[in-house]
């Protein structure tokens, strides 16, 4: 037997018995052990009692409560909202301007100037010696002289004779007789060159460029002895129809031309057409050409240029 095992073989064996002993030795020594059995006391038990009554809460007694306040409503609270910009409006474009007038036209009442064509002529006494036929003016268009057409017995011995202008004295209103003749007035001289004055009567009106307006037929005479208009015969000239026109007296200028004295007016054909017929029983209407309109500030390019309307009824200062 020590021949087959050696010794520390031996300790390991005799080790695990022992360890074997002492792991059976501890469940024995610490096992479950039964209870002592004790003879069981009765115990008497009480009765259960009434239930007992719910007393009832006794008053609390509490200060009186205030009375509410009305609340203040809450102001909404507005959020402020992002304003745009409105659209840009579009500007329109101002109206063109409108077209200048062709013509300014004068109002002369009947009682302001009298023809003087066959107007009858008397002496400061009341008697009747003629009727004028013609006036004469210089360069500067003031009348100078009038021809008179005195008469003689039934027609016979009449003949024309020139006196001074300031010899003479007009009444347009009258009914008869609206010149009378300063019966100390004596004829005029002789002019001395033809150049000088010219007798407007059967006078041809020109314009700048030498072509011809219209012929005067009469001339217009008021309570001061200044001509305010001619009266102007155009038949031919932009109708086939007789026509006769009154243009004021302002808008005539005199110049020499071929030694002669001629009167002018810039009146084109279509500034006639517009102008109001000539008639002896209706107001006067004497016709000027319009005034070329004034160059626009650079400031105000865009406004129309302040001109007279034709047919106006405005009256022209003198």
């Amino acid at each position: 037997m020590s021949g087959s095992f050696s010794r520390p073989a031996w300790r390991l064996l005799i080790l695990a018995v022992f360890a074997l002993f002492a792991l059976s030795g501890c469940s024995l020594l610490w096992g479950p052990q039964q209870a002592p059995i004790v003879d069981a006391t009765i115990m008497p038990v009480e009765p259960a009692s009434a239930p007992v009554a719910a007393s009832a809460p006794e008053p609390v007694e509490t200060e009186a409560a205030e009375p509410e306040q009305p609340k203040k409503p809450k102001k909404p609270v507005v959020k402020p909202r992002k304003v745009e910009p409105p659209p840009p409006v579009a500007t329109p474009a101002p109206p063109p301007p409108a077209p200048p007038p062709l013509i300014v036209l004068r109002t002369i009442e009947r009682s302001e100037a009298r023809a003087l064509l066959d107007s009858e002529v008397q002496k400061s006494d009341g008697k009747v010696v003629g009727r004028a036929v013609n006036m004469i003016a210089d360069a500067s268009g003031k009348p100078r002289e009038m021809v008179v057409n005195l008469q003689g017995f039934l027609g016979v011995g009449d003949r024309k004779v020139n006196f001074p202008w300031s010899a003479f004295r007009f009444t347009p209103t009258a009914k008869t007789a609206p010149i009378a003749l300063n019966a100390a007035a004596a004829p005029a001289p002789a002019a001395k060159s033809a150049a000088v004055q010219l007798p407007l009567i059967d006078a041809d009106v020109e314009r700048s460029n030498g072509a011809t307006v219209g012929r005067v037929i009469d001339v217009l005479i008021d309570a001061n002895a200044q001509p305010q208009a001619v009266v102007l015969d155009v038949n031919g000239m932009v109708s086939t129809e007789r026509r006769t026109i009154a243009a004021n007296w302002s808008a005539l200028r005199f110049v020499t031309k071929d030694k002669e004295l001629h009167p002018l007016i810039d009146l084109s054909d279509a500034q006639i057409n517009a102008t109001p017929p000539y008639a002896s029983d209706k107001p006067i209407r004497a016709v000027s050409p319009a005034p070329a309109p004034a160059p626009a500030p650079a400031a105000a390019a865009s406004a129309a240029p302040a001109t007279v309307t034709a047919g106006s009824n405005a009256r022209a200062a003198r």
